[in-house]
């Protein structure tokens, strides 16, 4: 486990910067986190092929710290959202996502108020045509994200980044399904994860 304050990534496999809050979001949520100490070994690592996904706060975290393209602003509505939503995978080829099929549609909340993706329309063009959009809202799009957007990767593909949390959906008991499980499974069965 690691914690902001570390400097030393300790030798693991993969990161996963969690949802939540970051140092209170007072400047722009994940703005101020991605100085955290950790980050000035995880920004390198990432960019040499370590495996990192960003949920919620986490994915704002790796685009303020430009591991991923664009940002996450306010929801459209300028409410907190928090519900169940059918997300389209679009991109099945990352590190996290191997386990799902492209264009197969999975079940995961979604717990934010600023989870609106933007960009300008050069980079979401590129992101379109280059496979980077990772996840897209099925139906309704509730934050008012270009293009329907809920997580995006690097170029490389071992960095991902979505708003909707498939970490509370690993169990039909305690979520909406097990349909999050895949990202997760993704990065274990590449052998990445002992």
């Amino acid at each position: 486990m690691l914690w902001h304050g570390d400097r030393d990534l300790r030798g693991v496999d993969a990161a996963i910067l969690p949802g939540g809050f970051s140092y209170g979001d007072y400047l722009r949520c994940g703005a101020i986190a991605r100085f955290a100490p950790v980050m000035s070994e995880l920004v390198p690592a990432a960019r040499a092929g370590l495996p990192v996904l960003g949920i919620c706060n986490g994915f704002q975290i790796l685009c303020e710290a430009h591991l991923l393209p664009g940002a996450l602003t306010r929801n459209a509505g300028l409410k907190f959202i928090t519900r169940d939503l059918r997300l389209r995978v679009e991109n099945a080829r990352t590190a996290w996502t191997r386990a799902y099929s492209g264009g197969e549609q999975i079940v995961v909340p979604l717990k934010s108020g600023e989870g609106a993706y933007a960009a300008d329309p050069g980079t979401l063009a590129d992101l379109e045509a280059s496979g980077q959009v990772v996840l897209s809202y099925a139906g309704d799009n509730p934050n008012g994200s270009a293009a329907g957007i809920a997580g995006v990767c690097n170029a490389e593909g071992n960095v991902v980044g979505l708003m909707p949390h498939p970490e509370h959906a690993v169990d039909s008991l305690t979520g909406p399904s097990a349909d999050g499980l895949g990202f997760f499974a993704s990065v274990v069965s590449a052998g990445v994860i002992a």
